[in-house]
Formats: C-alpha cells, sequence, structure tokens
C-alpha cells in the first residue's frame, strides 16, 4: 500500500481472492520532530513572533484619553455598552459596516499575498503557526533539539526525562493562560480586570473564556501542531484555487539538484563529464519542516510555505562549496520553463490580479477613510408609529405619532434643538419636554447615550392636505449649530 504525497492517502492493495484484509484511508500520524535552524527565513519568523506576541500580550494595557467619565484603554470591546474603542475611533453597533470594510480588506489582503508569495500568510503570520513556534523553541529549550527528543522518546522514562516532561508542560500552560488571559482583556479595562482575576472577583465569564483559550492554545500549538495545517484549516483548499503560476512558491530546483549523490560521488561524475546534481541527500530541508514535508517532491498541501528549508539547504550549499538557491522561491511558470531547458523569466509582482487587488484594497481603505473622516457626532433616527397611523383629535386636527432616537457618540452631555421641516403647518411637541420656540424643541442627550423620545406632530383641522406628506426631523447642536436630518412622511385622513 503506497502512500499518495501531500493528502497522507494510502491506495488500496491488490486484492487477494479470499482476503478479508481492511484498507486504510489514511496514514497513522508519525511524530515529527523539527529540527533548529538558523537563517535569513528563521530570523524573519522570529521577528514577526517577537512583535506580534508583543503586540497581542501589551496592546490592552496602552491607555488612551477620551476624556471624564470614558474608557481609558486604547483598544476595546466594550459588549455592555455596545461600542468598540481603536485609539481615536470609537464604533457603535449601527456602524457595522467599518467591520464590514475590516473583513473585507482582510479578505483582499489575504488574497493578494497568496496571488504575491502563495501560503506567505501560513508560513509567517498565522497564529496556529506562531504559537507553535513558540511551543517548540520551549520543547528545544527543555529537551533539546531534534535529535535528543526522537532518543528520549524511544527511552524509558527517567528523573530527568519527567523534570524536563513537567518544565516544558508548564511553560506550555502558562503561556496557553496567557494567551487566553490576554483575550479576554481586549474586552474589559485590563488592570482592573488582572486585579479581579487575582483576587477571584472577576466574572464567571471571564474565567470560562480563559479555560476555554487556555485549552485550545495547549492542544493546537503543543500537540495538534501541523495536524491543524493540513486537516483542519480550510484555507490551503481556498488557496490553491487562487493560486496563478506567477506565484512565488517554496520549490526545489530539480534542474540543478537531480540527479542527487553524495559530496564524493557528484564530484567525481562531474570530473569524468557526466551529470551530477547539487542535492546531496542530506534531507535537511525535511528535517527542519514543521510539517513534515519533502520538498523535493514538488508542490504539496502540507507545506506552509516558511522557507525553512531554504535556509537548511542554503546552510549545505555553503559548506560544500556549491551556489545557494538550490531551494527557494520561484514560480511555476519557471519550472516549467526549466524543465523545457528555458530561461527562468523574473518574477512579475505586478500584473493584473496583484494590482487589481492593490486597487480593491486602496479602494475599500479610501472608502473608509472618507466615511470616517466625514461622519457625524450627532444622529438621529425616526420610525412612525404604525398602528394608529393618524388620529383625528375632537377639534379636527391630525396628529401623528413618531419614536425619536438622539445619538450622542460623544463623552460628555449635550443639548441639541429639534425642529420639522415640510410642513410649516405642522407643530412639533416632545412628550416631557418643554415647548419650543422656532428653532426647534431643547433635548439634551447624556454622554455616549442613544436618547428615545416620544414625538406628536400635529396638524389643524382646517388644512388641506394629500394622505402622505413627506418631513423631515431635524436635529441640530445648539452649540456649534451641526445639524442632520432624516426622512418620513406625515400621514392624513
Amino acid at each position: 500500500m503506497s502512500a499518495i504525497p501531500g493528502l497522507g492517502l494510502k491506495k488500496p492493495a491488490a486484492a487477494t481472492s479470499g482476503s478479508d484484509e481492511d484498507v486504510e484511508l489514511y496514514e497513522s500520524r508519525k511524530q515529527i520532530y523539527p529540527q533548529s535552524i538558523s537563517g535569513k527565513f528563521r530570523n524573519i519568523k522570529w521577528t514577526l513572533l517577537a512583535v506580534g506576541m508583543l503586540v497581542y500580550y501589551f496592546l490592552p494595557f496602552v491607555r488612551w484619553d477620551r476624556g471624564p467619565d470614558q474608557p481609558s484603554q486604547a483598544v476595546l470591546v466594550d459588549l455592555g455598552n455596545g461600542r468598540f474603542y481603536f485609539f481615536g475611533i470609537a464604533i457603535w453597533p449601527q456602524e457595522v459596516y467599518y467591520f464590514t470594510g475590516l473583513l473585507i480588506l482582510a479578505s483582499f489582503t489575504l488574497f493578494l499575498m497568496n496571488a504575491v508569495a502563495g501560503r506567505i500568510w501560513c508560513g509567517y503570520l498565522c497564529p496556529q503557526t506562531v504559537w507553535t513556534d513558540l511551543f517548540l523553541l520551549i520543547e528545544r529549550w527543555t529537551q533539546g533539539d531534534r535529535r535528543d527528543r526522537m532518543k528520549k522518546a524511544k527511552q524509558p522514562w527517567t528523573l530527568e526525562t519527567v523534570v524536563e516532561a513537567i518544565l516544558k508542560h508548564s511553560l506550555w500552560l502558562m503561556i496557553a493562560w496567557w494567551t487566553g488571559g490576554a483575550w479576554v482583556l481586549y474586552f474589559a479595562d485590563a488592570p482592573t480586570l488582572v486585579k479581579q482575576l487575582a483576587t477571584f472577583q472577576a466574572p464567571a465569564q471571564a474565567y470560562i473564556w480563559i479555560l476555554i483559550l487556555t485549552a485550545s492554545t495547549y492542544l493546537l500549538a503543543g500537540f495538534a501542531r501541523e495536524q491543524v495545517c493540513i486537516y483542519m484549516c480550510p484555507w490551503p483548499r481556498i488557496q490553491a484555487a487562487l493560486t496563478d503560476e506567477w506565484a512565488l512558491n517554496v520549490t526545489y530546483r530539480v534542474d540543478r539538484g537531480e540527479p542527487r549523490g553524495s559530496v564524493k560521488k557528484a564530484k567525481a561524475l562531474r570530473l569524468e563529464g557526466k551529470p551530477a546534481g547539487d542535492c546531496v541527500a542530506c534531507d535537511q530541508c525535511v528535517v527542519v519542516c514543521p510539517t513534515g514535508v519533502d520538498i523535493r517532491e514538488g508542490l504539496n498541501m502540507g507545506c506552509i510555505q516558511c522557507g525553512l528549508c531554504i535556509d537548511a539547504c542554503d546552510n549545505v550549499m555553503k559548506k560544500i562549496g556549491r551556489p545557494t538557491g538550490l531551494i527557494g522561491y520561484d514560480t511555476d511558470i519557471n519550472v516549467q520553463r526549466r524543465a523545457a531547458g528555458l530561461e527562468a523569466l523574473k518574477p512579475q509582482i505586478f500584473r493584473a490580479r496583484t494590482l487589481v487587488y492593490v486597487a480593491l484594497i486602496l479602494a475599500v481603505s479610501a472608502a473608509m477613510a472618507f466615511s470616517l473622516a466625514t461622519r457625524r457626532s450627532l444622529g438621529v433616527d425616526v420610525m412612525h408609529d404604525r398602528n394608529p397611523i393618524f388620529v383625528t383629535l375632537s377639534d379636527g386636527s391630525v396628529r401623528n405619532g413618531f419614536t425619536v432616537r438622539v445619538l450622542n457618540p460623544k463623552g460628555y452631555e449635550r443639548a441639541f434643538k429639534l425642529s420639522l421641516e415640510g410642513l410649516p403647518q405642522g407643530r412639533l411637541t416632545v412628550l416631557g419636554e418643554p415647548a419650543g420656540d422656532e428653532a426647534g424643541v431643547p433635548v439634551v442627550a447624556p454622554p455616549d447615550q442613544t436618547l428615545e423620545l416620544r414625538v406628536m406632530v400635529t396638524v389643524p383641522g382646517d388644512v388641506q392636505m394629500p394622505q402622505s406628506t413627506p418631513i423631515q426631523m431635524v436635529l441640530t447642536d445648539a452649540k456649534t449649530g451641526e445639524r442632520v436630518a432624516k426622512a418620513d412622511y406625515f400621514k392624513a385622513p
């Protein structure tokens, strides 16, 4: 029964008469022990890991002054009050289109990254990759590198291995716990919640979510690892449908590497004028791979394009005095050209596909920036009473009822004037509020809240008017003069 490269599937064995042998659909998992490596791409991954961890763990503690009685946390998801704060920006629930815009931006950015360099997100920025790298670092520090860990896995437990295992899992759990703890800090004032957690006075939901995220981080980064990338994550399948022949992917130069052989054998073949590949079959590209892929077999769904095999191969090439780049980022079109004996082409980063993605990203970003820059600091919403639509009073006048919501997103109390336009004969009154003047009815909205008002519009009975007359409710800031209007209709018999 032979394995199908890249999928872990096994081809059914030839059936024999009378055989009851079960056919295995999947290969049994083989424990992967990635070896440590140094090089350009490994340094890039360490840098991104450090920056990402610092931002994730410490961003909740960054302060931002929004005025009195306002949250001072720079990034906060305030579910209780329905607000999302990001430094100087505050998003209300009715402004969900900003979150939609962010999701669209994230999608187009992911598509652009894929068009440029394949699964670069998976190899460098995906949380599963980042936390797995961190857990592997701890594993190497406590139990040794690849050979040491493989040797200890085959030996009986000793006091030394028990202590190492306890230390490793303790550090894993500590990081996993702080990962879950940092996540809940984005939903409440971080210093206050930390104190409550330490004194066991935090809400039960905080402990539940910390427990859930601690367990998921511990299991996924410590044990599942490459299984998440190969079997659980849908992106490899989606990415394969979005890529093209110009996307840069980690590629083995078959034309340079084959036929493989030892350094001595290759040297002897070259002296005889016979073909000899640069690949010395050292398998370093395989042992450093976090998913256990042999890149020499071609593009593989298990390859996360992290570039560690490039570092490993380049290090070997330098030692044996051969040119680096036997494994590197290359395009599929160049693979085909080399196989046909043609000269490789320069990668075309700027092409129709990538330019379209860039244009879409810029367009969505510009639209969101314009919307944020021009959005009003007040809002009004009007809802006409459904039943009854209108009421005829004893004196013959006609009255319509409305529910008006006044939005004050500022962190301080504000005075407004609510007025009526489009109905000169109409009179606007607000239940529970004093009578207004020509400028409108005065209303006061609390800070960072929505004020709901019951509004009546009355027209004298001697006024002839159609069954439906368009009107506008106008809200004006009494101090700045900023105004906003909402259209509706006045209904009559």
